[in-house]
């Protein structure tokens, strides 16, 4: 596995030095300051590649930009309304400069209306480490009391109705205001945010729009860019929903190995790919990642390797970010499949053999606590996440290992 982080640019309290002491391998990043649907200029991806290059005082790092996480898709194309059509064109164009600039892989979503979604982002552990939190209860006490979205607690199961509005009886005006903005939290830097109204008025954009047509649109963008990626030797990769089961009254389409295949399937190109998160995946309990990667791995372009604590056994429940190795995963088993895999592909004399990874999310330990950066990536956190998958997979790697099966 190719070892990479995330780095959400200059603002990111975690730098350069930070991941170079990491012993990261590559940089994952995007620019997250031009707005969804514009082009990504020639020199704002070459002025981000000089800022991976550098340390703090100026000396070469040794590091670039390997993969983009993400190139937004724009509302536009996914609900094929206003001018998604440009949206497109700037996406290809996008694509033709990254790919100019020597990067290979882009990491995208399809998710409507939100990227992803949490109750709390700093929820306490016994341990008195923090980590970003789903509860079911808190998040329809949102939706069904602050947003108020029509028919929403037909959504929920009735005890968890009858949870939210207890809670929500209970909650502070400050409490309120902190879960709205949790649920709608963005990326720092990023060029929009979305208020309450926003979200009203994308939900109601949304009407009409089934599972159905949702993917259908999918498929048409990438009937479109995926062609282009096979031409330019590039990858895409389809990051799953998050949380994996349906929200907000909108469709889900990429929550099951089922549902990744139909999309496969109808863009049969290998430049047509997955960004495998066992975090995303591993949220509700019918899924087994292990088993998805081993499915899906000839086309498996990336890794998020990220664990979570289910907290019920329907698929809609509560969730929160535990280690690395503990949790719904078993990543012992996942590690050990990506090595299988890697080898796989470099006997098949594979350019993409080795698979980018990062170890994602983590939990806020020592001094992540009051550094203040961007929830859900800690320095201290992820590099605990990072020496821990980096041990297996050198473990599974070793002769003595007999080799990952």
């Amino acid at each position: 596995m190719r070892q990479t982080w995330r780095w959400f640019g200059p603002q990111d309290r975690v730098g350069i030095d930070d991941m170079m002491q990491a012993g990261v391998e590559g940089v994952v990043s995007a620019l997250h300051h031009v707005p969804t649907g514009a082009v990504w200029s020639p020199q704002d991806i070459a002025a981000r590649q000089a800022q991976i290059g550098r340390r703090r005082d100026g000396r070469p790092s040794g590091l670039a930009w390997e993969v983009v996480e993400s190139l937004p898709v724009s509302e536009e194309i996914k609900k094929q309304k206003g001018g998604w059509k440009d949206h497109l064109e700037a996406w290809k164009t996008s694509m033709r400069h990254l790919s100019a600039a020597g990067i290979e892989v882009i990491c995208y979503n399809f998710m409507p209306v939100l990227d992803w979604t949490r109750t709390d982002l700093a929820w306490e552990r016994p341990s008195g480490a923090r980590c970003m939190r789903f509860d079911l209860a808190d998040f329809a006490a949102f939706d069904i009391h602050i947003l108020a979205r029509r028919g929403a607690a037909e959504d929920f199961p009735e005890e968890v109705a009858a949870e939210a509005a207890r809670r929500f009886a209970e909650m502070s005006e400050a409490r309120k205001g902190q879960l709205a903005g949790n649920v709608v939290f963005g990326l720092p830097g990023a060029a929009e945010s979305f208020s309450l109204e926003d979200v009203r008025r994308h939900l109601a954009e949304y009407d009409g729009i089934s599972e159905e047509r949702l993917r259908a649109n999918l498929v048409d963008f990438l009937s479109e860019v995926a062609p282009l990626a096979e031409e330019l030797g590039m990858r895409l990769c389809c990051h799953p929903d998050d949380p994996p089961f349906p929200l907000l009254g909108l469709p889900r389409i990429m929550s099951t190995e089922a549902q990744y295949r139909k999309v496969l399937q109808a863009v049969d190109l290998r430049a047509n790919g997955v960004t495998l998160c066992t975090g995303s995946l591993g949220a509700r309990p019918d899924n087994d990642p292990v088993a998805i990667f081993r499915a899906l791995a000839d086309r498996v372009h990336f890794l998020h390797l990220r664990n979570v604590a289910i907290e019920g056994t329907a698929v809609m429940n509560s969730f929160f970010e535990d280690d690395h190795l503990s949790g719904h995963t078993d990543m012992a088993a996942m590690v050990a499949a990506v090595v299988a895999e890697e080898r796989r592909r470099a006997g098949a004399g594979r350019a993409d053999h080795s698979i980018p990874m990062r170890p994602d999310h983590g939990q806020d330990i020592l001094d992540d606590i009051g550094r203040q950066a961007q929830p859900g990536y800690p320095a201290i956190g992820r590099l605990k996440g990072l020496a821990e998958l980096r041990g297996l997979c050198r473990a599974f790697e070793h002769p003595l290992a007999g080799g990952a099966s």
